[in-house]
């Protein structure tokens, strides 16, 4: 293996990057395509997602947009046939498409947890089954999973969300076992409080934002590139010898204990 810095490249790569249209998915198909893959743009939003797209290519880069909506099997299947046609080849899957209705759990309704958990937990066992069977047949790839602190810290408001969060890690630790087989490695992401549309609720309330950003250790929110290149890291050589792992770029958050400085 090179030792230098093209162990990170992915040239040639085909990566598709489901939810490319905003957020961490953005931020993630820009990072890819700059270390030199081609980087599918999937999104419900196909505007946004040809945006993301265009302004790849306009930094010339390579990248197209797909329509994906992973709610529906269908869809799913359809588009990732697509790329297979056209590209012959998936080597690289991110995919972070979540939503989060914070609600206390006593008030949670049927229609909310079916929502919650048809997009986190089933639209992410969908899209990756079906990349997956492609990856199979042509010789492996890495597959980047979007986790959460949540994962393993929940509070008020976020119970569903976190059990959502929280099996994504075990559906990526148990296709990482089921797949080592076929080259195929996955591992998932665990992000902290980041700035993207998902957090923009928070955002808005400057008590909220502020008591997020102190609670980790760096005392600050991230940014969306700040989860790309890790995203990168785990989609390339560099971490051939890693798989079925999670890995926490939180700035700190699940080492702090408390909120509380002791006078030492």
């Amino acid at each position: 293996m090179d030792n230098g810095t093209s162990v990170f490249r992915l040239d040639g790569k085909v990566a598709l990057v489901v939810g490319a249209a905003s957020g961490i998915g953005q931020a993630a198909a820009v990072a890819l395509a700059q270390s030199g893959a081609i980087v599918v743009c999937a999104d419900l939003n196909l505007g946004g997602a040809q945006a993301t797209a265009n302004r790849i290519c306009l930094s010339g880069n390579k990248a197209a947009a797909v329509s994906l909506d992973i709610t529906r099997v269908d869809s799913v299947n359809a588009g990732v046939k697509h790329i297979q046609a056209e590209h012959g080849r998936i080597d690289v899957l991110v995919t972070t498409p979540a939503i989060n209705v914070r609600k206390r759990l006593l008030t949670y309704s049927e229609e909310e947890l079916d929502r919650v958990v048809d997009l986190n937990l089933k639209g992410t066992f969908r899209v990756t089954k079906a990349v997956a069977q492609v990856m199979s047949e042509s010789g492996g790839g890495s597959i980047i999973l979007m986790s959460s602190i949540r994962s393993v810290l929940v509070e008020p408001g976020q119970g569903v969300y976190a059990a959502t969060k929280a099996s994504l890690v075990q559906l990526s630790r148990g296709f990482a076992v089921e797949l080592a087989s076929k080259g195929i490695r996955v591992n998932a992401l665990a992000p902290g409080v980041v700035e993207t549309p998902l957090t923009e609720p928070i955002k808005k309330n400057a008590e909220w934002y502020a008591a997020y950003a102190n609670r980790c250790a760096l005392k600050r929110w991230a940014t969306p590139e700040e989860m790309a290149w890790p995203i990168v890291f785990l989609a390339s050589g560099a971490s051939s010898y890693i798989t079925g792992t999670v890995l926490f770029v939180d700035g700190g958050w699940t080492s702090v204990d408390g909120r509380f400085e002791p006078p030492l």
